[in-house]
C-alpha cells in the first residue's frame, strides 16, 4: 500500500469513528469523555485532510487551499482512475 492509499484509508478510519461517536453523543450528549474523544478525532481528521491535499488534491471544498490558484479540480475523475 502505498503513501496516498494509506492515507485515504486513516481518513476514512477517522471518518468512521467520528460517525461512531456521534451516533453515541446523539443519545449521551453530556458524556465528557465521548466528547472529548470526539474533539480528539475532529483534530486527526483535520490533519490527515490538510496533509492529503497538501501532497495530492483537495478531499473536501473546506480542504481547499487557495491561495495561489483553484485546486478543487486536481483529483481524477472517476473514470480517469479516481476511484482506485
Amino acid at each position: 500500500m502505498n503513501n496516498k492509499e494509506q492515507l485515504l484509508r486513516n481518513i476514512g478510519v477517522v471518518g468512521f469513528t467520528m460517525v461512531d461517536l456521534a451516533l453515541y453523543l446523539d443519545t449521551h450528549p453530556t458524556d465528557r469523555k465521548a466528547l472529548e474523544y470526539y474533539d480528539h478525532y475532529v483534530r486527526i481528521k483535520r490533519k490527515l485532510n490538510a496533509e492529503f491535499a497538501q501532497k495530492y488534491y483537495p478531499l473536501t471544498l473546506s480542504d481547499v487551499n487557495c491561495d495561489n490558484s483553484w485546486t478543487w479540480g486536481e483529483a481524477p475523475l472517476p473514470w480517469e482512475g479516481g476511484c482506485d
